[in-house]
């Protein structure tokens, strides 16, 4: 659970080893502001990922019919999401996630996507382990091991401090199951993902 009381109390610490006066008009009301705003954008750090996948495991199986050797790819591309790297509390922006599934029984809710995603975000985080937790989930909620996560950001500890290159962007992929194992699924993906 996120302690304000704390995040208040260190925020007025930060400011004052900074060398600012925390009592001067415009941050007089910084550290509450940010505990506020920390609750917010660090919600998913008091979920697992198991509880995250209880939380947004809404499927529908009614009127689906799916072969056996089914390779009928769901995707949603173009979710935006933000995080923090927790190497420098930096933040990673500019996020567009892809993730893909091979249904198996059953179909999640469009909506539920974007919503795993965001609540995975909402960690300190890496990168990499954005696409490693959505997949997790994504294959408790849908019951498929056949699962993609498609991840292109920029980070501010490259962009706005130490190296500084302002248009790098970083991509990760996270494949599971056939999207792994067969060549097929996975050239579909991509040409489907315009690359």
């Amino acid at each position: 659970m996120i302690n304000k009381e704390k995040i208040e109390e260190h925020i007025k610490g930060i400011l004052l080893a900074i060398g600012e006066n925390p009592d001067r008009e415009g941050l007089a009301d910084t550290p509450a502001r940010v505990a506020k705003m920390y609750e917010e954008i660090f919600e998913g750090i008091g979920y697992s990922n198991n509880e995250i996948a209880e939380r947004f495991n809404k499927t529908f199986e009614e009127d689906l019919t799916i072969p056996d050797n089914n390779k009928e790819i769901v995707i949603m591309k173009d979710i935006e999401i933000f995080s923090y790297c927790e190497h420098h509390l930096a933040l990673m922006y500019n996020m567009r996630v892809a993730i893909a599934y091979i249904p198996c029984g059953k179909i999640i809710g469009l909506s539920k996507i974007a919503r795993i995603a965001d609540m995975v975000s909402k960690r300190l985080q890496l990168q990499e382990r954005i696409g490693s937790d959505i997949a997790e989930i994504m294959q408790k909620v849908t019951g498929s091991e056949d699962v993609a996560v498609i991840i292109e950001g920029q980070h501010a500890c490259m962009t706005a401090r130490g190296i500084k290159s302002t248009k790098a962007v970083t991509a990760t992929t996270t494949l599971r199951g056939k999207f792994d194992t067969d060549g097929d699924i996975a050239s579909k993906l991509f040409i489907m993902l315009g690359r």
